[in-house]
């Protein structure tokens, strides 16, 4: 499964919108429009995503 469908489903879960989550997830608000527009990530941000979306839900 893609991070980005990851996120998807994370946001629509806890219903936190995308640019809050790119916000709160790595301090990027166009994090999530970026990847749908084909960005690349590296390791390290990637990991910092999933470290995020294991943590106890953030709610909107």
């Amino acid at each position: 499964m893609s991070l980005l469908v990851k996120i998807d489903r994370y946001c629509r879960q806890t219903g936190v919108p995308p640019s809050k989550f790119g916000r709160l997830a790595v301090r990027d608000p166009r994090l999530v429009h970026d990847l749908r527009m084909g960005r690349q990530l590296g390791k390290a941000i990637t990991q910092r995503i999933e470290a995020f979306m294991a943590e106890p839900r953030h709610e909107a």
